[in-house]
């Protein structure tokens, strides 16, 4: 049975979540599904561990918190997670930490869910981590965004629609699933989260990423133009400066064989294979986006922080 993967997911959405999807037979994955349609079984959080205490007497079962700008994620963690227990009570709040973790719900009666997460692995992270858990879950949280957008569009959500514009089997599922629960959702409201998390980092840094993508829209919008008045040119441009064969390659692939090229027993370096990427050819947006993509489809996963290994 291949690893579930971990989603970056802001609190805000994730507390959010009042749609449970359990599974049947052994090993059978449970899901929780939010607003945004984040099918999620796994998550991997940054932030800061604000408090931590002992729910039971003798300190085997703790009760802590990690904030985001968005909010807060409840983690529980006993003596069936004795390395995350451990590492919980070595930890002196506040600190930034790193945590993969699985879902964990509670429901008291029906109609009423509460979520919060199970830790897999806890490890104390930088600021600049954080950071770059922020802009990362950002860029995810807007691709969702624009996914449900696409499906409120449609007659009938469906995943083969979805699937044609792109996105993801497991998101395309999700969508779906989302949509029947929830209904129409107001993706302006988490908008306003990426902005918000943004203006944490650095101020004035929500309206540079607002900028930053209408550049990229404009650029794109002008290479369509180009593209269509002048094919004749570009296919002469091609010839002048032909790209080498892994250059291209899609992207995910190269992405993928580079993983498999520097993986050992314990993973790839994240640093390692983005270099190497960088030798082929691929610039870091691109790598960045492949291997999110290979992480959300299920074919690579965190098994600790910075290090990926292949499922």
């Amino acid at each position: 049975m291949r690893r579930e993967p971990a989603w970056r997911i802001f609190a805000a959405e994730y507390n959010d979540t009042a749609l449970e999807i359990k599974g049947t037979g052994e090993k059978v994955p449970s899901y929780v599904v939010t607003p945004l349609g984040s099918k999620v079984n796994r998550v991997f959080i940054t932030g800061v561990l604000t408090d931590v205490e002992s729910v039971v007497e003798g300190g085997e079962y703790l009760r802590a918190h990690v904030s985001d700008p968005t909010g807060v994620f409840t983690i529980y963690s006993g003596q069936y997670q004795q390395e995350a227990t451990a590492k919980l009570q070595s930890i002196e709040p506040p600190a930034f930490v790193g945590v993969v973790g699985k879902v964990r719900t509670y429901v008291p009666e029906e109609g009423t869910l509460y979520v919060s997460l199970r830790p897999e692995l806890i490890r104390e992270v930088s600021a600049e981590a954080r950071d770059r858990w922020i802009i990362e879950t950002c860029l995810q949280t807007k691709h969702r965004m624009g996914a449900v957008t696409e499906a409120m569009k449609m007659s009938q959500p469906n995943v083969y629609d979805l699937r044609k514009l792109g996105y993801s089997r497991e998101l395309s599922e999700g969508i779906v699933a989302a949509l029947k629960k929830y209904g129409s959702v107001d993706v302006n409201k988490y908008a306003t989260l990426i902005r918000e998390s943004l203006q944490f980092i650095v101020p004035g840094a929500a309206e540079k990423f607002e900028e930053i993508k209408l550049e990229e829209s404009l650029e794109a919008k002008e290479q369509r133009k180009e593209t269509k008045k002048e094919p004749k040119k570009q296919k002469k441009q091609k010839k002048e400066e032909p790209k080498s064969d892994e250059a291209s390659e899609d992207p995910e692939t190269v992405v993928m064989n580079t993983i498999k090229e520097v993986e050992g027993e314990d993973g790839a370096p994240w640093d390692s294979i983005v270099e190497t990427c960088k030798k082929k050819g691929l610039d870091e947006n691109t790598i960045e986006e492949a291997l999110n993509s290979l992480m959300d489809k299920g074919f690579i996963y965190e098994p600790m922080l910075g290090t990926l290994k292949t499922t």
